[in-house]
């Protein structure tokens, strides 16, 4: 029955809309259709294509959805059903259908001249003065039942397909051209503040249809910082995948604006939304044209053993591509599609699970290029030491010049936690420092680990804080509540499955042993362990990259490093068409050969690469070559 409206509905919508055409209020022919009834979000095109040329009014429940012609309907009903309930999704989109409960009784005059007049009125002002809207049109929810109005925005879905909004994805639309992009103030690596993007957080986080979930939450309770989450969930095969998004400021406008931001980076970067991939073939036929997914790491064959349904990459396997662009060579390069949009559906595709990392946006190309360029060597470097089991000096945050650093380092003190920070650069010049809060007690909660890269020093210890500022005061609730499994955990790291997994587990006191190496290092305690300062340890040199102020210099400075250790900068623009509207950039940065971060145990690709074997070497920190027998055996802790 999905896919036809049941006859009570159809009754209803048939005698609405011919009250509508009748009403003398009405703006002219209105489109009256029914949502909840089929699944929008497989439908093809219509009967025409581009934006409605009409006021349409979709029913659904007590309500009606109200759009002028300067929205496209279809756009409108894809984004609600994003955002409803599970249940009703499941039934719309898996196929068991719905059905009417009874015969809705607001098929009356007096409610059709209520929203005729809303129509109208909008249209005149549309007509008159413009929408007047900012980026993206507005639509209207009417109580039938109260007669409440609301107004949301709607962000127009790059997917729908009457309005094409997607653009194929070929060679000379990858080619990216660096051009200046001065710095808003020193020290900020953006060129502008978030404040300045007009995001409209209203038109992406709302219940009737915003584009990134149903809403945003505040957090009161945080203690540290006036952090913020919201989610979306996208279908992958029988189930929804939850992707959640957030910020974490010192006030709750800038948490909203930041997690926003990072809501629509893992929109851009779960799957092709904004291009439509065009070339699927093997590796073996595509020869020097593609990145050889080998070099990114797989993983072992025990895994393939105990999960059959994940075929092993062959390179005679035909796969989907997208297109990138190699920093280093400056020609366009095809890149598997799995290993940059990681929420890419179909098993068969599929070979490993990717992360977001790598993926960034920013106020231009330059921008989202270099913090995705970071958080690649952010994450390479903390994998190379967790799994290396380096000891890295520690860094004295007092010695940080930033008022705001301190005053978070003291905040955690007041809630039982030490915030300790390490310089984990490994092979290139540019600041990582891995952040840990450990809990002065020893009980639950014992560890909050974080981590931040930038070419600025400050900025990197600045980042790795921000992560355990908001985890740390959590943490050892979300442990005693989930104990039980958690322990289980850490009893079999079989166990540990999932993103979230890894630093909750943490939390226990018994799994402190497994990071000694790092918090006691070479000293058997940290008490008398030297504590340098940041002037110090990042004076100029060839170990301390400096910034420039232009961020189109900073990537080409970075990248030229990355180059001189034989590898190379890959990015692929996943900037979807609501972000060019706000003037936001989404890429994601490869730096095949770089260790890759795996979320469950059985899926780590880092500890089987021949970077880990040989990066501590290279890098002066050990003599020789790591051994398996030398490698952590406990999973990392990065959240």
């Amino acid at each position: 029955m999905s896919g036809d409206i049941p006859a009570e509905w159809e009754d209803t919508r048939r005698e609405f809309a011919g009250l509508l055409d009748s009403s003398p209020t009405a703006p002219g022919a209105t489109t009256v259709t029914v949502l909840g009834v089929r699944d929008e979000l497989s439908r093809g095109p219509g009967p025409s294509t581009g934006r409605a040329s009409a006021p349409h009014v979709q029913l659904y429940g007590h309500h009606a959805l109200t759009g002028t012609g300067a929205t496209c309907p279809r756009c409108l009903a894809r984004r609600w059903q994003s955002v409803r309930g599970r249940a009703l999704r499941d039934a719309l989109e898996l196929g068991s259908g719905t059905r009417a409960a009874g015969r809705p009784p607001y098929a009356v005059p007096f409610l059709a001249d209520a929203v005729a007049a809303l129509l109208t009125a909008r249209t005149e002002q549309e007509a008159e003065q413009g929408a007047d809207d900012g980026p993206f049109p507005a639509v209207h929810l009417v109580d039938l039942e109260t007669l409440r109005v609301g107004r949301h925005r709607l962000v127009p879905d790059a997917e729908c397909p009457d309005c094409a909004r997607r653009v194929p994805d070929n060679a000379s639309a990858a080619v990216l051209t660096l051009r200046p992009a001065p710095e808003h103030r020193p020290g900020a690596f953006r060129v502008r503040p978030s404040q300045e993007y007009g995001l409209p957080a209203d038109a992406f986080a709302n219940p009737v249809c915003g584009a990134l979930g149903p809403g945003v939450v505040h957090d009161v309770a945080s203690a540290s910082t006036s952090a913020t989450v919201g989610c979306f969930e996208l279908r992958s095969g029988t189930y929804l995948r939850e992707t959640f998004w957030g910020g974490h400021a010192d006030s709750y406008a800038d948490s909203e604006r930041v997690g926003v931001l990072e809501g629509l980076e893992r929109a851009a970067g779960m799957r092709a939304r904004g291009r439509v991939p065009q070339v699927r073939a093997s590796l073996a036929e595509l020869g020097d044209e593609a990145l050889d997914p080998r070099v990114c790491g797989l993983y072992p064959q025990e895994f393939h053993r105990a999960n059959p349904r994940v075929v092993p990459f062959s390179p005679d396997r035909e796969i989907p591509w997208v297109w990138g662009y190699s920093l280093r060579d400056r020609r366009p390069l095809l890149v598997p599609e799995i290993l940059t949009y990681y929420g890419t559906p179909g098993l068969e595709n599929r070979f490993v699970q990717e992360s977001s990392n790598g993926c960034a946006s920013g106020g231009s190309l330059e921008e989202a290029v270099y913090h995705g360029l970071m958080e690649v060597i952010e994450r390479d470097a903390f994998l190379l030491a967790w799994y290396g089991r380096a000891a890295l000096p520690e860094l004295d945050p007092r010695s940080s010049t930033d008022a705001r650093t301190r005053q978070m380092v003291d905040r955690l003190a007041m809630y039982g936690y030490e915030a300790r920070f390490f310089d984990t650069r490994i092979t290139f010049p540019v600041p990582v420092v891995t952040a840990v809060a450990v809990r002065r007690d020893g009980g639950p909660g014992a560890l909050c680990f974080g981590a931040g890269a930038s070419l600025d020093p400050e900025a990197a210890l600045a980042a790795g804080l921000c992560e355990i500022a908001t985890d740390a005061v959590n943490i050892r609730g979300r442990v005693e509540r989930d104990g039980a499994r958690l322990r289980a955990m850490a009893a079999d790291f079989d166990k540990v499955l999932a993103l979230h997994d890894h630093p909750l587990v943490y939390g226990l006191p018994e799994m402190a042993r497994h990071a000694s190496f790092l918090l006691d290092g070479d000293h058997g305690g940290h008490g008398d362990r030297p504590r340098h300062a940041l002037a110090e340890l990042y004076r100029p040199g060839p170990r301390a990259l400096p910034a420039s102020g232009d961020l189109r210099e900073d990537v080409e400075r970075c990248v030229a490093a990355v180059a001189g250790e034989g590898f190379d900068v890959v990015v692929v623009d996943q900037t979807l068409p609501e972000q060019r509207a706000l003037g936001l950039h989404t890429v994601s940065v490869l730096v095949p050969g770089l260790l890759p971060i795996d979320f469950g145990w059985r899926r780590q690709r880092a500890p089987h690469m021949p970077r880990m074997r040989t990066a501590l070497r290279a890098a002066g920190r050990r003599e020789r070559d790591l051994r398996p027998e030398d490698l952590n055996p406990a999973p990392h802790p990065f959240p």
